[in-house]
């Protein structure tokens, strides 16, 4: 039976609201900076350049700042931050006072997955940390949505002034959020529970992850899995355009299904994965598994290229694939990093996975666009051979990883055999 986490109502509220902030500015960043700081587009977007390669490079000092003083403390932090930049962003109307500002909140926001995860791994165990990463994926998802559409409806009353509007109510939605995780109360194990509180932690450092091979391998793994998350928001769109001669309405009909679907119903599907008893590794496979299958369908479209009705079928029945598989990879592959990471030391490690995503978030775009130049089905062909790939590496990594990683419950154990009758 899986024990409920101290404090997840609140948890899962502060995540959703926190995600409507999020939604209300990211699908308008460049417009969205551009109004509330009266700079030009071009200075905006150099600006959030330079600030987001410096905030990949915080990456490893927060992944520390977990280990040294917990992930609940460090994501407060992270949370004032953002509320703090955010109320601030209508006052930035110089280059310096905008770039300062957006360093305090790129700083917050590459970090902030390293820290949830490392938070969901503070305050669960077991199964519950598959349930919590299927409940905060599907309000992100939900969280999001909401948020574009009370920004839209914010910008339709008051116009682009509007948006600084939406910059406080960013502020206000981190702020309110960081005061519900502040409920949440960290589980200790029984060897550690002498050790609560204390300042004192093992001398650990990024050389231990480095030198945990199964780890590696599970975060490059990741990595080829995480090509295929940014398929949707990269290489979709421009497939439709350049390659099928779709109308670009069909990209918006996509993101529908896809944050519909997530939404809607993530949290079943992972409760029908984690209730089959399937170990983490082979569910993660199967989500990868999946994302090929849905990337093969691209390159069958591709390839037959039929009419405009027939086309707007295949596409929602490969994004509905697609999101299937992100439903069942996720969970799982979000949980089998928390509990392969050691406690002492999950900060580290975790900023180590998470650069994974970070690093193929990056790549996406310079690799869609060279391989899409070549021939429109090659980008989804690279695609499906890396989420093979990763499936494989999954399946081969399971039994170097430790058990408790593996499976959500600890497998259940072997019955004794009856002893035979003695002879006579």
């Amino acid at each position: 039976m899986e024990t409920r986490v101290a404090g997840e109502r609140s948890l899962l509220a502060g995540v959703a609201i926190s995600a409507v902030g999020i939604g209300m500015y990211i699908p308008f960043s460049l417009v969205f900076f551009h109004h509330v700081t009266g700079l030009s587009f071009t200075l905006v977007g150099l600006v959030m350049t330079i600030t987001g390669v410096a905030g990949l490079a915080f990456m490893p000092l927060a992944g520390s700042a977990v280990d040294r003083f917990g992930a609940k403390k460090v994501n407060l932090v992270l949370y004032g931050m953002r509320a703090a930049g955010f109320a601030l962003y209508p006052f930035a109307h110089s280059l310096p006072a905008f770039a300062a500002v957006t360093l305090v909140t790129a700083l917050a926001d590459r970090s902030f997955s390293v820290v949830q995860q490392s938070l969901i791994g503070e305050v669960a165990r077991g199964s519950a940390r598959d349930r919590l990463q299927a409940s905060i994926r599907a309000l992100q998802n939900a969280g999001m949505g909401a948020g574009a559409l009370l920004v839209s409806a914010v910008l339709g009353l008051w116009g682009t002034g509007g948006f600084t509007y939406t910059a406080w109510g960013n502020a206000l939605a981190f702020a309110l959020a960081g005061l519900l995780v502040a409920r949440v109360r960290p589980v200790r194990d029984a060897g550690t529970a002498g050790a609560a509180g204390s300042a004192k932690r093992p001398a650990a450092g990024y050389r231990m992850v480095l030198r945990d091979r199964p780890f590696l391998g599970l975060t490059a793994a990741n990595f080829l899995t995480a090509l295929g998350y940014s398929a949707l928001s990269v290489l979709f769109p421009l497939y439709l355009s350049t390659w099928l001669m779709a109308p670009d309405s069909l990209t918006g009909a996509a993101f529908t299904v896809n944050t519909v679907l997530c939404a809607g119903i993530g949290v079943l599907i992972a409760s029908r994965v984690r209730r089959s008893g399937a170990r983490r590794t082979r569910s993660a496979a199967l989500g990868a598994l999946l994302f090929a299958a849905a990337f093969v369908g691209q390159i069958v479209l591709g390839t037959v290229r039929p009419g405009q009705t027939a086309t707007l079928i295949a596409l929602l029945a490969i994004v509905v694939v697609y999101t299937l598989g992100e439903l069942v990879h996720s969970p799982s592959g979000g949980a089998l990093s928390v509990s392969a990471a050691p406690e002492a030391v999950r900060g580290r490690y975790l900023a180590t996975y998470q650069l994974s995503y970070s690093l193929a978030s990056a790549l996406a775009p310079s690799l869609f666009t060279f391989l899409l130049a070549v021939d429109g089905r090659l980008p989804w062909a690279v695609l499906a051979v890396s989420a093979l790939g990763a499936a494989l590496a999954l399946v081969r990594l399971e039994r170097h990883l430790p058990a408790e990683a593996v499976h959500a419950e600890p497998p259940a154990p072997a019955a004794p055999r009856a002893a035979a009758p003695a002879a006579a």
